[in-house]
């Protein structure tokens, strides 16, 4: 798995929020995207997983470039911001809904992914009753459920006690295999540290290795 970011520029209302961006994600590896807020992390993900087009570069998964070959990545799990639920269904039935989407997972695996994110696959609250941190729990289970190929995570830790971060995390490794792309971006350098094997930095739309 291969995902290879040519030049990308991203313009809006004429203001650059991500200014040629090349890199090249390989499966295998669990990258971390750090920044200050307003840096163009959410915006990188965005173009990753074929919500906007760049103004100008390119996003290519594995060879086939987005918006011209493909419309989206064939595989992809996302979490982006505030994810959208059926407020009057459980954890649950909100994931086989999604499931039944996406072309079917079975059910001992979704109830395995609630579990894996601490969540109770038996719960019988309504989404609308679910506290942030249950919310941002299920957000995650939904964008690995069925385990994609690749993975966007936009600061999947938010509104998360430090005994689920470390539920999450061990969630997030146990994923990783040599041909998975896993993505995180997180304010939280410290944590960064811990979830990803590359860390990157964004600053004013621009992307570079740390050392």
């Amino acid at each position: 798995m291969e995902i290879k970011l040519e030049h990308v520029t991203k313009k809006i209302k004429g203001v650059p929020v991500l200014q040629d961006v090349t890199k090249t994600f390989t499966g295998g590896c669990i990258y971390g995207l750090s920044g200050k807020n307003g840096c163009g992390k959410t915006m990188l993900m965005r173009t990753m997983a074929g919500l906007i087009y760049p103004t100008s570069g390119a996003v290519k998964i594995n060879g086939k470039t987005l918006g011209k070959d493909i419309s989206f990545p064939p595989s992809m799990g996302l979490l982006i911001e505030n994810p959208a639920f059926l407020r009057g269904y459980t954890g649950l039935e909100n994931l086989e809904i999604l499931a039944k989407v996406q072309g079917g997972v079975p059910q001992d695996e979704i109830r395995a992914t609630l579990e894996q994110v601490g969540l109770d696959p038996d719960d019988k609250r309504k989404y609308y009753k679910y506290s942030l941190g249950m919310r941002q729990r299920l957000g995650i289970a939904a964008a690995i459920m069925g385990k994609p190929d690749i993975i966007l995570l936009d600061e999947p830790i938010n509104a998360i006690d430090a005994e689920g971060v470390s539920v999450i995390r061990d969630a997030i490794r146990a994923l990783m295999d040599d041909e998975r792309i896993i993505i995180i971006a997180c304010h939280d350098k410290e944590e960064m540290e811990y979830m990803a094997d590359t860390v990157l930095h964004m600053s004013e739309g621009r992307l570079e290795e740390e050392a």
